[in-house]
């Protein structure tokens, strides 16, 4: 909770330091970056910072962080940092790191808004910056001990198989033949490659198997076209990683879980009787597959509405799975929009693009969405307009969450 002193100095300032919070984290990774260069190199995504997503989502969640704490003083956005803690975990971010954030954070909003930064409003946001960054620490801190420290663990591609054109799922054990990790589905694991640079590039990518499979599954999507680095990752892991090979993943990580979940520790297992509708676009097919199969797994008895989109049924990875998932189930319906080449002799097939309009949707259903911002987005609006709660409405972003940047 912020001190009444701080927040009536931040509730002043939060206009002019949100205009310029796209400038603030222009420079703050600029001098990051200059100063730590092995951070650009080994830890953030260079594709999002070449494309400055990465600037949007910090600025999205400064934002969105100080707007809780003067409006909702009493609670702590949970939602909003344990989705954060998840992928700081994945990439193995460090307590200390969260002090050397703070040097260059506040260096660049004194050099954006000058004389404007009194010691006062200073040390108003400095409140605000370490309220975040506590919280966030004890978070991380809490999944990386229930996690036996997190780390990086080297598996072996027992298995390659082409989803598509653009899409490969890799089949993974143990290299040290260990017992794997356990996982929840819709979770995603941390990849990181060694690249021809010398760069040690991380991407996420979900689990694509239910929880009790003994081999791990990762579906990638390369991605194709635009400057570089953008894909540079997934095009490395198409190119050169075959059966045989081995791959540096951490520990799984992620927030949207089935159930009454923890956002700490994602624990929790929906009651099988809930209605659900599992959502998705794209290679956002991943966590859906795997939270299917553990709904199949563990005999949900609750309505299942599964809705996918995509550009055709040819490009529909993971699809002969996300039918037979379905089912399995005794009360899933299935149903596929595709831009192109629907099959009009199939039930569940539709051209377009996703719309809900005629499907009816349970009373309490809970729904999880996978897939391109824009799409969750028309989902979601369709979702509340047929009487889903908005709490009840969980989502996952592929890269970085762009979703409070681009709030109103």
């Amino acid at each position: 909770m912020l001190s009444e002193q701080s927040a009536a100095i931040v509730r002043a300032t939060l206009p002019a330091v949100g205009a310029s919070l796209a400038e603030i984290t222009e420079r703050f990774y600029a001098g990051l970056f200059a100063a730590h260069p092995e951070l650009l190199r080994d830890l953030f995504n260079r594709g999002n910072q070449a494309a400055g997503t990465q600037r949007q989502a910090l600025a999205g969640s400064i934002a969105a962080f100080a707007t809780h704490l003067l409006d909702h003083p009493e609670q702590r956005p949970d939602v909003l940092l344990g989705r954060i803690a998840h992928k700081h975990a994945a990439l193995g971010v460090t307590a200390e790191q969260y002090g050397t954030v703070h040097e260059h954070l506040f260096a660049a909003i004194a050099d954006v808004l000058g004389e404007a930064v009194t010691p006062e409003v200073a040390a108003a946001w400095d409140e605000v910056y370490w309220l975040m960054a506590n919280a966030l620490v004890a978070l991380e801190k809490r999944l990386y001990e229930e996690r036996g420290g997190g780390g990086w663990r080297e598996w072996e591609v027992v298995a390659r198989v082409e989803e598509t054109a653009d899409v490969a799922t890799f089949r993974l054990r143990p290299a040290d033949g260990r017992p794997a990790p356990g996982f929840r589905a819709g979770q995603y694991v941390s990849v990181q490659v060694e690249l021809a640079d010398g760069a040690r590039q991380i991407r996420q990518y979900s689990l694509c198997a239910a929880p009790g499979s003994p081999v791990r599954r990762i579906s990638v999507k390369r991605v194709r076209g635009g400057s570089a680095p953008d894909g540079e990752v997934s095009n490395h892991l198409h190119a050169r990683v075959r059966a045989g090979d081995r791959l540096r993943l951490s520990a799984p990580y992620g927030d949207l879980v089935l159930g009454d979940t923890d956002t700490d520790t994602g624990t929790g297992r929906p009651d099988t009787g809930t209605p659900l509708l599992l959502a998705s676009a794209g290679i956002g097919v991943t966590p859906m597959v795997a939270m299917l199969g553990e709904l199949a797994d563990t005999g949900h008895q609750g309505p299942v509405l599964v809705v996918h989109g995509d550009r055709s049924p040819a490009e529909h990875a993971l699809r002969a799975d996300h039918e037979a998932y379905a089912k399995k189930l005794a009360h899933a319906s299935v149903h596929f929009w595709y831009e192109t080449d629907a099959d009009a002799d199939e039930e569940s097939h539709r051209t377009g693009l996703v719309d809900l309009t005629g499907i009816a949707v349970p009373r309490g259903t809970r729904a999880y969405l996978c897939g391109p911002l824009p799409f969750m987005r028309a989902v979601r609006a369709q979702l509340i307009e047929k009487g889903v709660a908005p709490a009840d409405i969980h989502y996952e972003v592929f890269g970085p969450d762009l979703w409070l940047a681009q709030e109103g």
